[in-house]
């Protein structure tokens, strides 16, 4: 029971501090979009109904599970998800539940991430899912379920991204790529290729990169 309260209480100040950030980031024009750690239905609506304008949904296998997602996140006629009044997305301004749910179908950004060859071999029909706005492989995981970590470049990496590719684009869906960094001429080949919504890098990965610079620099000083 101490495990489960704690553990609780790890959850409620994870979704404050998300929400905090999506909050900002509405105030600054930014767009939030949140990943989510399931496909619990409640992970995606909290961070919905706290500001976030999007999520991206881990290890979308199938056309299915594709579907629930949508049947969650998104109001009636298209899904399921609990309706409730202007929240941050709409300046908490008094308006008309019925315009609350059709302007947040609209504007609420549903991302299904693709992260094994099961979910590669089923881009297609993952992308048919009325409500599904983006394919995102995450390269890291599709690598690694590969036998090939890492190896982004590699020519089963490159089917894979050109066959959900073909995908995104037959359904009119965006597609998008995270994991591949400081590769250009690769992340080039990516741009071409159809990708629009790409992860260049981390806040973490950038501190670092600047301190291994600084670190760089000092030891190379002449004394």
């Amino acid at each position: 029971m101490p495990w489960f309260n704690n553990h609780r209480a790890r959850k409620v100040t994870s979704l404050e501090t998300a929400a905090g950030v999506c909050v900002a980031a509405l105030g600054m024009g930014i767009t939030p979009i949140a990943r989510v750690t399931s496909h619990d239905p409640h992970d995606a609506t909290r961070i919905l109904d706290c500001g976030a304008q999007g999520v991206m949904v881990p290890h979308v296998q199938n056309a299915a599970e594709a579907r629930s997602i949508v049947e969650a996140c998104l109001y009636a006629p298209k899904g399921h998800r609990s309706a409730f009044g202007s929240g941050p997305q709409l300046g908490y301004a008094a308006i008309p539940q019925a315009d609350v749910c059709k302007v947040l179908n609209e504007e609420t950004l549903l991302m299904a991430m693709i992260e094994t060859l099961e979910a590669v071999d089923n881009a297609d029909a993952i992308a048919a899912v009325d409500g599904i706005d983006v394919l995102h492989i995450g390269a890291s995981d599709l690598s690694t379920e590969m036998g090939i970590p890492g190896q982004y470049t590699h020519e089963r990496m490159r089917a894979g991204f050109e066959s959900v590719a073909r995908a995104a684009k037959d359904h009119g869906k965006a597609m998008g790529v995270g994991g591949v960094r400081q590769d250009f001429e690769f992340q080039s080949w990516l741009l071409r290729l159809g990708v629009r919504y790409l992860t260049g890098g981390s806040d973490v990965g950038y501190i670092l990169s600047a301190g291994r610079a600084d670190v760089k620099q000092l030891r190379e000083l002449k004394l």
